[in-house]
């Protein structure tokens, strides 16, 4: 129940394959009624801390906005030049459950190089328009620079790599700790952007 509005949310898609907590556990997916927002989080582990994905999908199911959530299974270890094996990945099940979804909102950390490299490996496969949360500051032209598709700035089509496009950033959401309310607001605004662009088929 959040206010008035009730939300009926499927928690028990997978069972929890690592530390997290809750809904934010390794290799799970919470479903929500309507396949609008499928928020996406890092794997938990040492380095990677899943809060504040709860507040943040907390924040939208508030304004009425329907999500789910998708802990990956992969990247709990330390990342290597490339973001190869043992640091990131996503595996062709997740991908399907993403794309299932209307639009993702994406939530990272606070190393650049390895916030852009991780939503380009993710939109090279998923087909949706993306929010992305992070802690660092990051633009739409550091996305392009990488071959992501963004709504502001467009890469070469020769040198564009993914199917889903950046639609907004949400920066300076700090892992492991509460999310700020005017963050939240910010993170609302943006995704109701983005889904009416995609109802105007704007997208």
């Amino acid at each position: 129940m959040f206010d008035r509005e009730t939300q009926v949310v499927d928690c028990r898609h997978g069972m929890g394959l690592g530390k997290g907590g809750g809904l934010a556990q390794r290799g799970t997916l919470s479903e929500a009624g309507r396949t609008d927002v499928v928020a996406v989080a890092m794997s938990p582990g040492r380095r990677h801390i899943t809060k504040p994905i709860c507040e943040l999908t907390y924040g939208m199911r508030k304004e009425d906005i329907q999500v789910s959530v998708l802990v990956l299974n992969s990247g709990s270890g330390v990342p290597d030049e490339q973001m190869k094996s043992g640091s990131f990945g996503i595996n062709p099940e997740e991908i399907k459950q993403i794309n299932r979804h209307k639009m993702a909102v994406i939530h990272t950390g606070n190393i650049r190089d390895h916030v852009v490299r991780k939503v380009r490996e993710i939109l090279v496969h998923a087909e949706v328009p993306a929010v992305v949360v992070c802690q660092t500051i990051v633009d739409f032209e550091d996305f392009a620079k990488a071959g992501i598709h963004t709504r502001l700035v467009k890469p070469q089509d020769k040198n564009i790599q993914t199917k889903g496009k950046v639609m907004e950033i949400v920066t300076g959401v700090t892992r492991g700790e509460t999310c700020p309310r005017d963050k939240l607001n910010e993170l609302v605004k943006a995704v109701k952007s983005t889904m009416k662009s995609i109802d105007n088929k704007g997208v």
